[in-house]
């Protein structure tokens, strides 16, 4: 059964010579970064939810959190406890856009494009209308 939450410990830090903040999820394995630290945790959660989802469409299991007090930093780090919550990313992931190539004879992509049809809505409501949804 899929969780409506999720919160997962984090590493942030910053390197003396460095200009970004780095976020490491250790029970992921995954990083990102921002140019500061509203920045990096905004982005932190935008990965954790790409990657949860990313393994629930993918059916693999999803590895319990560690305890923050168990996740060893450095000195220049600190541990942090990150949420997402999963329905808005589902419903973004779900209607994201995605790009498909289509082929028209050469006749019709004229009369189209002289009309200055909007291929992609057309093309939307077409399918639409033969997969019986309503808008």
């Amino acid at each position: 059964m899929k969780k409506d939450t999720y919160v997962y410990p984090a590493i942030i830090g910053k390197e003396k010579n460095e200009k970004e903040y780095s976020v490491f999820f250790p029970d992921l394995d995954v990083a990102t970064s921002g140019v500061d630290e509203e920045d990096a945790l905004l982005s932190a959660r935008e990965l954790l939810g790409i990657v949860i989802y990313g393994l629930e469409q993918d059916k693999e299991k999803i590895p319990k959190p560690s305890e923050l007090n168990k996740i060893k930093y450095s000195k220049n780090e600190r541990t942090l406890l990150v949420d997402v919550y999963m329905p808005s990313v589902r419903m973004a992931e779900n209607s994201k856009a995605v790009n498909r190539t289509v082929t028209l004879p050469a006749w019709l992509n004229s009369l189209a494009t002289a009309k200055k049809f909007n291929f992609s809505l057309t093309l939307q409501e077409a399918l639409k209308k033969k997969l019986k949804i309503a808008n």
